[in-house]
């Protein structure tokens, strides 16, 4: 998964309200040149979306945001997701996660929660809320304890396309979560196009930021 991640640089980070969404919006992000997503479990309609992209586009590295219980745990890997993330660091997720099958990235934000993502077997972290947290200073301070053990950071909340190539050109960080080229006004309207032209340009700046 670190390879794909790292390959694109990008993981949207997508909230639906509704699952008749999801195959359109996944199409839209593909037009894009992009083929991972994050889909999270805040809306009822998380888990039969998860479904239907697993089915009808298994070339997408699919997966499940905001797991929060070890039933949502099993709920996305029974659905079809292959990566799983958190806000927080729960060690009992972690596990759940392991023994479900799911890579997982529990969220961080200080030393002691990256260490014990560390003790768990986790390298591939989210940094959350990444903006309040302390943005790019902040994983700058963290990679001087912390780089030479292969973690890798995935900021993710308050980042715009604006923010995008300070975080992406800090060796740490392996790809940032954003929402601005899936915003949930963009895909209720079915504003596919749009969805697919924003997708294009995130993918141009992070090539950029190499």
């Amino acid at each position: 998964m670190i390879e794909r991640v790292l390959a694109k640089r990008i993981v949207p980070v997508v909230v639906l309200d509704d699952a008749g969404s999801a195959e359109p919006l996944a199409e839209a992000l593909l037009a894009g040149g992009l083929d991972i997503m994050e889909i999270t479990f805040r809306t009822p309609a998380a888990e039969e979306s998860i479904r239907r992209i697993a089915k009808t586009f298994p070339e997408i590295l699919l997966g499940a945001g905001t797991l929060l219980d070890e039933d949502q745990v099993s709920r996305a890997r029974d659905a079809g997701a292959v990566f799983g993330l958190a806000p927080g660091l729960n060690p009992k997720i972690v596990t759940k996660a392991r023994e479900a099958g799911l890579q997982f990235s529990p969220g961080v934000m200080t030393p002691g929660e990256v260490e014990q993502a560390l003790s768990l077997g986790c390298k591939l972290l989210k940094f959350f809320p990444a903006e309040v947290a302390g943005g790019t200073a902040m994983l700058k301070a963290l990679a001087g304890p912390y780089a030479h053990t292969g973690v890798k950071f995935v900021p993710t909340g308050g980042i715009t396309s604006a923010l995008l190539e300070a975080y992406l050109r800090l060796p740490i960080v392996a790809a940032i979560g954003g929402s601005w080229m899936v915003e949930k006004s963009l895909v209720n309207e079915g504003q596919w196009s749009e969805i697919t032209r924003l997708t294009r340009e995130a993918l141009a700046a992070a090539a950029d930021a190499r």
